[in-house]
């Protein structure tokens, strides 16, 4: 896990003013609107006893700790303490630790980190959720693996005619075969441009929108550190695009948050439909990226083999130790976040349910 990046931590849609806790990078954040719509993430932990204020309620756009009802402002500061008097001066050190935030295709984003806004890596480009001729549609799941693992499987083109061979890889089976491709920059990110033959139309619901029994795919994988990958799909008059934020909860905890994107059939009626496609195609991927070991992508590149079209993933393990070089990783800082019984850090509702 890398610090100084943006991280898409929530769907803007499920960000209320009622105090909401989320887990990832193995610390818990709680987020929040304002009166003025305005989302806000702090640390979930008061520095009185280490209640999670994501239990507690949202006041003069200030959250109060459930436990003996301290009050923070937006920007972590304390601003009242029930038990003392009124005359009594606040401490310096109560306030929590408060996040820059911003809100684009359709998430909210938190920066981790503690480069200047100027140095700060930009939010990755995303054209097509402005793009009037697409459909979107929004879909979340859980992988029980480290985020690096359900990463690499979304920039892999080679595993599509053995995992998916019961979907929408159904076609390539006839010629596995990945010709050599070209790794382009993206800035702070990689891209590969493929073109492959289908030689049969896919298995599931995309059957039903193949023309012919052969047809072209061209396709475009990207990654963007730290979490994001875009792969766009073009064949015919078929365009499919899936956006996804490969969110860390921790190092066996991934929560995949993907837009969907599509140019044909955009009825929000059909979007269970696709949907449920979706997540048959998605359970495909969990069930082998849940079984590699080491569940984290090693840090050598020798420790694994690689051949020719492996050559995207590759890549972001290499830009991915560049970062881990200059100082950016964030292990040593979950080891240090993690409990004493060596255990990760768990939701507060799992804890009333102990």
């Amino acid at each position: 896990m890398l610090k100084n990046f943006w991280y898409a931590c929530e769907f803007s849609t499920d960000v209320t003013n009622k105090p909401k806790q989320i887990v990832m990078l193995n610390q818990r954040f709680v987020l929040y609107r304002n009166s003025q719509g305005q989302a806000i993430v702090l640390k979930d932990q008061c520095p009185h006893r280490g209640a999670a204020l994501s239990l507690g309620w949202v006041e003069d756009n200030c959250i109060r700790c459930p436990y003996h009802g301290w009050k923070f402002q937006a920007d972590g500061k304390c601003i009242d303490i029930p038990a003392n008097t009124s005359e009594t001066p606040i401490p310096k050190k109560a306030r929590v630790e408060s996040y820059p935030v911003q809100e684009k295709y359709g998430f909210v984003w938190l920066f981790y980190g503690d480069l200047p806004e100027a140095e700060r890596p930009p939010i990755p480009p995303l054209p097509e959720f402005e793009d009037p001729t697409l459909h979107r549609s929004f879909l979340d799941f859980q992988v029980n693996t480290h985020y690096s693992r359900v990463l690499e499987n979304s920039i892999d083109i080679s595993h599509l005619p053995i995992v998916h061979a019961n979907s929408f890889g159904a076609g390539f089976r006839e010629n596995p075969r990945v010709e050599d491709y070209e790794i382009q920059d993206e800035g702070w990110g990689a891209s590969a441009t493929i073109a492959h033959k289908s030689y049969a139309k896919p298995k599931g619901l995309f059957k039903h929108f193949a023309r012919q029994e052969k047809s072209d795919l061209k396709s475009k994988l990207t990654f963007y550190l730290p979490n994001i990958t875009k792969v766009e799909s073009n064949s015919g008059h078929i365009r499919i695009i899936n956006f996804a934020i490969h969110f860390p909860v921790d190092n066996n905890t991934t929560i995949s948050k993907r837009i969907l994107f599509r140019s044909f059939f955009p009825y929000s009626w059909l979007d269970s439909i696709f949907l449920k496609y979706y997540t048959k195609i998605y359970a495909e991927d969990s069930l082998v990226s849940e079984s590699q070991y080491p569940r984290v992508v090693p840090a050598n590149l020798s420790d694994e083999l690689h051949v020719a079209s492996d050559a995207l993933q590759l890549a972001y393990r290499k830009l991915h130790q560049k970062y881990v070089a200059k100082g950016w990783s964030l292990e040593s800082d979950q080891r240090q976040s993690e409990n004493l019984n060596g255990h990760s850090a768990v939701p507060s509702s799992t804890l009333l349910n102990v």
